[in-house]
């Protein structure tokens, strides 16, 4: 189901101030709730009784199944452009349904209505029913109202925030982007905001209700030199009311994407070879995110595919090396109070001192594997299966000092950003291109390089890591595995020996 959208382009701001967000300067909603919106109903999270949704439950398995849930997703968000001095666009986005999944065996049924009401609920329970027909039947248990540890802080809440401040945020980030050199030609600010609610209710007998609220903050800067020119990037992330930009200043992040746009202006031709690499902390944990991360989730260990089938309990990596997904780290962008199934979130060490020690499970894997459950359960909207998805995952900080890492190697590349990269989860096979790296040379970083990939598999990196440092820091960002989900990847300083390194010229 589509989106249907009303744009509107090169807003000048008193125009756009006019208008505001909350008249709708655009809009987009599901049919239904935009009916409901043109008739004059207000966009308020729905509210079904539980004895409803008790009968919803009953009906999804009086054909068979184990398991039976329904789930109520109302969410409102906001998206700002300011590109080149102008607001170029806005959309008010206001979205809800519901989904009731069956589960049978290995068998899921899935059916969902962007209408909430008891008769489409019936109506989607009798669709998702249909897999699990003439299967055992397990009796469901009446639903009662739950609650869980709550992760997430909020002082100032989005829905009170005057559109007012949230163009004065990006103007802020926009006009320090173009004052910090010259040679910036161009900046992009994109601002996101949404508050997401949740209802939650299965046949173990579980009711859950919480409102989640997230900021996504993107900005692009262009540098120009003589025939060169380099496109810089900073995001910034939280669960979190608008009180996220009086720690992380927009004008802070700006400058940031700024200098490397600057910096990499004087960019060589990067060598071609095996050799060793240095990470900086940050955001380069992305590399294991996807290269490790992605094979350690149970569903492709359910399916056994992937390199850690058959390894539980062996030595995968160095000594060095523990890797950590964890949903509770407060105010994160991976972080919830609890998945999309209910499920706690906690702390799950995967790789402990080299040695594989877990999985990430939902509900589904966890009872293929008859492993726990680690509340990684996560689905992209109302209209998706809850799928095992990462939250925030990272190399756990060691003991190496980041600076002698880096002054006892001789010879190789200093990883400062990462681009885009991809991994095929069954060989853990990756390539990652380099937004920003440089040479190292005599133990020191030298002269930026552009055009470097690295290349290589997932237990050939983690069994090369001999130095990670106590400096752990993160970085938001999308993972996708069919859906999209918000996640944070960190790391400390990492060094890795003898990684394939793709460039334009011999080393």
């Amino acid at each position: 189901m589509k989106f249907q959208g009303y744009f509107v382009e090169d807003i000048p701001r008193r125009k756009f101030l006019e208008l505001s967000l909350k008249g709708g300067v655009a809009l987009a909603a599901t049919p239904a709730l935009l009916r409901s919106l043109l008739a004059g109903d207000t966009a308020s999270r729905p509210k079904v009784d539980l004895e409803d949704l008790n009968r919803v439950i009953r009906h999804a398995l009086s054909q068979g199944g184990e398991f039976g849930e329904v789930y109520i997703e109302h969410r409102i968000s906001r998206t700002i452009l300011l590109e080149e001095g102008k607001f170029k666009s806005a959309v008010f986005g206001i979205s809800q349904g519901a989904g009731v999944r069956v589960l049978s065996g290995d068998k899921t049924g899935y059916a969902y209505t962007d209408e909430i009401s008891q008769e489409k609920l019936i109506r989607a329970a009798e669709v998702a029913s249909f897999v699990a027909r003439g299967a055992k039947t397990v009796k469901p248990v009446n639903i009662k109202v739950d609650s869980r540890p709550s992760y997430i802080t909020v002082k100032v809440p989005l829905q009170t925030v005057a559109d007012e401040k949230r163009l004065e945020i990006m103007k802020r980030a926009h006009d320090a982007a173009l004052a910090y050199d010259a040679r910036i030609k161009m900046a992009s600010i994109n601002y996101y905001d949404e508050v997401r609610s949740r209802v939650i209710a299965n046949s173990e007998g579980l009711y859950l209700t919480d409102d989640l609220p997230l900021l996504f903050f993107i900005v692009q800067t262009l540098g120009v030199g003589s025939n060169t020119s380099h496109m810089g990037r900073e995001r910034l992330s939280r669960h979190s009311g608008i009180e996220m930009f009086d720690e992380l200043k927009p004008e802070d992040a700006a400058r940031t994407c700024a200098r490397e746009s600057i910096v990499m202006l004087e960019a060589k031709d990067a060598p071609a070879g095996k050799m060793d690499v240095v990470m900086q902390n940050g955001w380069g944990g992305v590399l294991v995110h996807e290269a490790v991360g992605h094979p350690l989730e149970g569903d492709n260990i359910a399916r056994e595919t992937g390199v850690f089938v058959g390894k539980l309990g062996k030595k995968v990596a160095s000594d060095k090396f523990t890797m950590v997904d964890d949903g509770t780290l407060p105010c994160f962008r991976g972080t919830t109070n609890y998945d999309d199934e209910g499920t706690q979130m906690k702390r799950s060490v995967l790789i402990q001192d080299g040695v594989l020690v877990k999985f990430m499970t939902d509900i589904l894997s966890a009872k293929q594997l008859k492993m726990e459950r680690t509340g990684n359960g996560r689905r992209e909207s109302f209209r998706n299966i809850p799928i095992v998805r990462m939250t925030n995952t990272f190399i756990d900080r060691g003991k190496d000092n980041p600076d002698d890492i880096l002054a006892s190697t001789k010879s190789g590349l200093y990883v400062q950003s990462l681009s885009g990269g991809s991994v095929n989860p069954t060989t853990g096979v990756f390539n990652f291109t380099c937004r920003e790296v440089y040479l190292i040379e005599n133990g020191r970083k030298t002269t930026p390089v552009k055009g470097a990939t690295l290349i290589g598999s997932c237990l050939d990196v983690i069994q090369g890591i001999d130095a990670v440092g106590d400096d752990l820091d993160f970085g938001p960002g999308i993972c996708g595995k069919g859906q999209a989900a918000e996640v944070a990847a960190g790391q400390p300083t990492v060094r890795i020996r003898g990684i394939n390194v793709g460039g334009s010229r011999a080393r």
